[in-house]
């Protein structure tokens, strides 16, 4: 049976997922963030060397790691056509480059935004608080936020094209996108002023299956 090794409010979520599409059976092996550092224990170490998630052991006792390789395998695997369009199709073309634009591109300032809004926040010496706070707003305000509002207004567009983001079928490059949606919508600014995007999300979260997973994953800190 496939073993998903699963961080609490992690990208590991959207695997459940993609197992409950698929209608794959699996095991779920959870691992809690440190209160303090956010980041995940040292015992994932003993299941793959960055000691991050989402890392899945297949039946044949193959480790996997990030999320769009282990999207793709899984469908492969276990897809039998779904989840992905036929391939030689503008769809497919679509479908492989959402997959990477993900994590390649949309996690990105994402991300730097959550580091320095905890720079912001963080404790240090009174003299010091002052200098951190400005450099913080202003790399936010310089760099960050105009890349988040640039990414976001670019999926909205696309997603005029069609109600998914490879074309008009569900597939996995919509549980890849999945993750970077709800973080841009927890703390990137993506509100009603783009509705295709948050129907986007309406749309995946009314998914029976991404229910199950919710259910099995346990609380999702991205939805709060």
């Amino acid at each position: 049976m496939i073993t998903v090794h699963h961080l609490d409010n992690s990208r590991s979520q959207r695997v459940l997922w993609l197992l409950e599409e698929l209608g794959v059976p699996y095991e779920i092996v959870r691992y809690q963030r440190d209160p303090k550092t956010m980041l995940a224990p040292t015992s994932l170490r003993s299941v793959h060397p960055l000691g991050k998630s989402p890392v899945v052991t297949t039946e044949d006792g193959i480790t996997l790691a990030e999320s769009g390789a282990i999207v793709e395998t899984l469908i492969e695997r276990y897809g039998q056509g779904r989840l992905i369009p036929p391939a030689g199709t503008p769809e497919a073309v679509r479908y492989r480059y959402w997959l990477h634009f993900a994590e390649g591109s949309a996690m990105s300032p994402l991300l730097l935004k959550l580091v320095f809004d905890r720079i912001e926040k963080a404790r240090m010496p009174f003299f010091a608080k002052p200098i951190a706070k400005s450099i913080a707003q202003k790399a936010k305000s310089s760099f960050i936020m105009p890349n988040i509002r640039a990414h976001l207004d670019f999926m909205e567009a696309e997603l005029s094209k069609s109600q998914w983001f490879a074309g008009d079928s569900f597939t996995g490059a919509d549980i890849q996108m999945s993750f970077p949606v709800e973080a841009a919508a927890a703390r990137g600014g993506l509100d009603a002023s783009r509705p295709r995007l948050m129907a986007y999300l309406e749309r995946i979260h009314a998914r029976p299956a991404y229910r199950r997973a919710l259910e099995r994953g346990g609380p999702y800190g991205l939805l709060t």
